[in-house]
């Protein structure tokens, strides 16, 4: 495991935890040697009602923000989230890391942006702990409005990579249709010429066979007229040898 990345969520500092026992223990510092000189006076002790008011917001803490591990150097290492109170300048100084976070890594202003939705989830769960430390009550009502947020943004975002499939899906189809589409059309033109060659064979034939008739036509037209002009001489022949017959009587 690697070191966590910077985040807006406030935790405390990392200690080491004890490998052979629960990692959500953390190990215990040695014992310091005694120094010499005075012994300080013991601390007074606190009231019962404060250390588990204190311990219920410690526990409320760690259920909604689990402590982070990592190895580092075959040394396990756990850091918990943090149980200090935030004070005005931290509010201050929270607003400007937020800003500057914007700004490094390039947050959209506007629209749909991975980057500042996860900065402000961040910035939220600072919110809620802050909010857990005084009240723990209103820290887990405001819990279930992050998670109702976040079920809400993941619902969206299903919508959306589910409306992207759909349309990814139809444009595939659509480009495969308008390759059928395509070649649908390609063999429809070259059905179009060989139709339009038969139309072009089939005009010349009737055109030639329109020739061959008007030529028998006029030749047999010009065949009668030679036999109606032969029959008329022969016609007036017979009338001049009637006429030379008759008239020898």
């Amino acid at each position: 495991m690697i070191p966590p990345t910077e985040s807006l969520l406030k935790y405390g500092n990392p200690i080491l935890a004890n490998e052979k026992t629960d990692r959500k223990s953390p190990k215990v510092s040695p014992q310091q040697t005694p120094r010499s000189g005075p012994v300080p006076p013991p601390p007074k002790p606190k009231p019962p009602a404060v250390d588990a008011n204190r311990q219920q917001a410690d526990e409320i803490l760690n259920s909604l923000f689990p402590p982070r591990e990592w190895e580092d150097k075959g040394q396990l290492w756990v850091q918990h989230v943090s149980t200090m109170p935030c004070t005005r300048t931290d509010m201050v100084s929270l607003q400007g890391q937020l800003d500057a976070r914007l700004q490094q890594q390039q947050a959209l202003e506007t629209g749909i942006c991975p980057v500042r939705r996860d900065l402000y989830f961040q910035y939220f769960d600072e919110l809620i702990r802050q909010v857990t430390i005084n009240c723990a009550e209103r820290g887990m009502q405001l819990l279930r409005v992050r998670d109702e947020i976040r079920m809400t943004v993941a619902a969206y975002q299903t919508v959306v990579e589910s409306s992207m499939a759909f349309g990814s899906r139809k444009a595939l189809q659509a480009q495969q249709g308008q390759a059928g589409k395509e070649n649908q059309i390609s063999d429809l033109e070259r059905e179009k010429q060989d139709l339009e060659r038969q139309v072009n064979e089939q005009k010349a034939k009737c055109e030639a066979v329109e020739r061959r008739a008007l030529e028998r036509q006029q030749t047999e037209e010009r065949k009668h007229g030679e036999d109606v002009q032969l029959l008329k001489r022969t016609i007036q022949q017979l009338k001049a040898q009637l006429v030379e017959v008759t008239s020898l009587y």
